[in-house]
């Protein structure tokens, strides 16, 4: 009888199985578009880059550079284009969610990109 109801019952939960829904995980992205000789990109280069990775907000959104010079890589849809360097821009599977354009400096670039996050429902653990 057990094996009868198993036999009976596997197509069944199978089903179920394939059925459920999935959770997707949406691809964060922090893309900084800069040039050659960007004395602001260069600052931020300077004051940033280097702990920017170890940061809650960067496991949120790790950096993808580009050169606002070469075409823009064809999986990003911008809302429009980008004229000032650096611009950074917070992409959430390859689409736009909003921008910071230039430096502001170190204390005001930590809270813009905050807001960033937080306006696009990104959870980082600002705490640390």
């Amino acid at each position: 009888m057990y094996k009868l109801l198993t036999i009976l019952i596997a197509p069944f939960v199978a089903l179920m199985i394939a059925a459920a829904p999935t959770t997707a995980v949406a691809e964060v992205r922090l893309m900084m578009a800069e040039e050659p000789g960007c004395v602001w990109c260069a600052r931020w280069n300077a004051q940033i880059a280097p702990i920017y990775p170890k940061t809650a907000e960067g496991a949120a959104a790790p950096l993808l550079r580009i050169n606002i010079k070469e075409p823009l890589p064809d999986d990003i849809t911008l809302r429009r284009t980008i004229n000032f360097t650096p611009t950074f821009v917070l992409l959430v599977d390859g689409m736009e969610v909003s921008r910071i354009e230039g430096y502001p400096g170190e204390d005001f670039f930590w809270g813009l990109l905050g807001r960033m996050l937080e306006q696009g429902d990104i959870y980082f653990d600002n705490q640390s």
